[in-house]
Parts: structure tokens; sequence; C-alpha cells
């Protein structure tokens, strides 16, 4: 049997950034995925926003990880030339109702250390976008958007350049943990064994799939699974705003908002839809609840603009009526597996968060 010191499952943003992480620290790390690439899933159907860190329960690992995060990736896109703009975000409140809830969400941001939330009038809100319908808004001057695949891209050629590599086509199949060491069996067009004395299981949608396939993992340490679809439209008129635009909260979600790719196309999304299987197709009869939403703060919106564009599935371990999860990231401390990290639950603002995460996870494993 082959042996190795590190072995990640999962070449989605959240396991390169470990395996850099790991290869850089001079470990020596494989990097096992079942799909043909890397980022095929989670990591790839988003709204490739870099998050402020504003909404995130105080004290929360997304919290911490979304700021912390967020300064080291625009540092990285700025010195590995990652597409990236820092576009900035508006919180839009359309009724005063909505304007007194702005000042909870900005003393919200600030213990959370998001400390450049600026409270705009209506009429300073439309000076930034003169399509803007708004009674008040926020600005968040730190939140962008990224190009996720050449991130994703950079990010593999960084560990492969510290000597780790990706082995796709490669489930895992079976783990045994044994004394001080955990041997691997995985699958694919080249099956092999190996073992190794850590294992990362970054394997987002599928993560608590992957425990449960490793004897000595405690059963009821492991998250249940499940998946929320956000469904994501694009729209045939040229949207008139440079900044993302987001309506104040709602009750069990962010709304519907308006986001930019890199080349200043908008996107509206994700609504959320409770699946019981991954199912990538959007149905455009969902775009009848987008309309009144998006012209809440967008009046002008026209009638059939928005087409089905994407969608993708938020890695949950709460079920519906739970409103916020955490990141769950798990260490032989909490489950007493030696060698075993299980990274859970890391959804949005997992981007933002992938480098905070990978530190985190180094630290953990003593690297």
């Amino acid at each position: 049997m082959d042996k190795v010191e590190c072995v990640v499952i999962g070449a989605g943003v959240i396991g390169l950034a470990v395996a850099r992480r790991l290869a850089q620290a001079g470990r020596e790390v494989i990097l096992l995925e079942a799909a043909e690439g890397i980022g095929t899933a989670t990591s790839s159907r988003n709204s490739e926003v870099i998050h402020a860190g504003i909404y995130y329960k105080a004290g929360s690992l997304m919290a911490q990880m979304c700021v912390g995060g967020k300064r080291a990736l625009y540092r990285y896109c700025g010195d590995h030339g990652i597409p990236h703009r820092n576009c900035g975000k508006l919180i839009v409140a359309t009724t005063p109702k909505e304007t007194e809830k702005l000042q909870s969400i900005r003393a919200h941001a600030e213990a959370n250390g998001v400390g450049d939330l600026q409270t705009l009038s209506g009429m300073e809100a439309r000076a930034l976008e003169p399509a803007l319908n708004c009674d008040a808004a926020l600005l968040s001057p730190s939140t962008g958007i990224i190009d996720s695949h050449a991130y994703m891209l950079a990010l593999r050629g960084d560990a492969e350049d510290a000597g780790a590599a990706c082995a796709f086509h490669t489930p895992l199949l079976h783990a045994r943990a044994a004394e001080g060491r955990i041997e691997l069996d995985a699958g694919g067009d080249a099956p092999m064994s190996l073992e190794c004395r850590l294992l990362v299981n970054a394997a987002g949608l599928n993560a608590p799939a992957v425990a449960r396939n490793i004897d000595g993992m405690p059963i009821e340490l492991i998250p249940p699974a499940y998946l929320a679809k956000g469904n994501y439209f694009s729209c045939s008129a040229r949207a008139p705003f440079s900044h993302l635009i987001y309506p104040v909260p709602e009750p069990g979600g962010l709304g519907v908002h308006l986001t930019l790719d890199m080349a200043g196309q908008a996107r509206f999304g994700p609504d959320v839809e409770w699946v019981e299987k991954v199912d990538y197709a959007v149905d455009p009869a969902r775009a009848e609840r987008f309309y009144p939403a998006i012209r809440r703060y967008w009046p002008t919106l026209p009638d059939g603009a928005l087409m089905p564009s994407y969608s993708g599935i938020r890695p949950k371990i709460v079920p519906p009526a739970v409103a916020t999860q955490d990141f769950l990231i798990q260490g032989p401390r909490e489950h007493g597996v030696d060698g075993l990290i299980n990274l859970f639950g890391i959804e949005s603002p997992g981007l933002t968060s992938s480098l905070a995460i990978a530190e985190y996870v180094g630290d953990l494993a003593g690297v």
C-alpha cells in the first residue's frame, strides 16, 4: 500500500485552498476528486461575490472566516492577477419600515468586524445608481466580485508547484482509521489504496457521505445532508447598475439580489428551493417570483427580460425550518479520530472564506 502524508478529498475551492496550504508547508499532498476536474459543483455555481461579512452570527466561524478571508482573498487576487473587482454593494430599503432595519444591520456588521459600512439617504444612493428605487441604503465598499474559475486555477497551480498531485475521476470508496494512520480505498479508472497520516474531508455536498464511509468516525457526529437549490436568472436588458444591489434581508434569506459578472452582465438570485437530489435545471416559471421582488428596487425592469441561467446547491446541514447554520469543522478533539479533519456545511461565504478556512485547517493539523 502506497503511503502519503496528506490526502484531501474534494477539488472544489476549499479542497484546493487546503491542498495549497499543506503543500506550501512542505507536506506531501494528494488531492482526490470524483469528478473530471476542479470546481465542478458548488464552487462554480454561485454568485462569485467576495462577501464583506455583514450578516453572519457574531462570533460564528462564518463571520470570522469571511472577514479574514476577504482580506486574504483581495491580496491573493492582486498578487496573482486574478480578475476581480471591488465594486461595492448597496443594501437598499424601499419602505420606511425597512429603513429602520438598516442601522441594526450596520451594528451587526460592526460586531463582526465590518466597520466600513456607510449609511446613505435615498438621494445619495441614487447619485451612485440613478435607476435605483430606495428610501435609504447601506453602502458596503469592501464587497466585490471575482472570477472563481481563474481563482481555482491559481490555487491548483500553487498547490502543484509546491508538489501536490491531483487525481481526478477518483472517488473515495472506503477508509479505515487505525492507530496514527488512515487507510483509503479509491475507485475510478485507476483504483488505488493509500495510507495517510492526515485526511481532510472537503467534499462539499458529499462531505457527510464521505464521513460515513470512514470506519471509526462516530456516526452520531456526522450531520445530516440537506440540499438547498439556488436558481439564477440572467437579464436580456442591460442592467444600469455598477454596484451589487441587495434588498433588506427577509426572514429566511437575503431576498432576490442583483450581482454582476466580470463583464458587467447582471444576474439575479439565488432563491431557495429545497430539493431531494442534485438537479441543476432551472424552471423558467420561477421567474414570476423574481419580477415583483426585483421591481421593488429596479422598477423599470422590462417584462420578459429574465431568462433561466444556472443553479447551484448549498451544502446545508440544518433542515429548512432552521434559518441559519455555521461552518462545522471537526478535528480529532471533536470526533476522536487521529488525523481526520471534516469540513461540513461550507456554503456561502465559503468562496470568500477559502484562504482563511485553509489556514484554520493547517493550524488544526499542526502544519
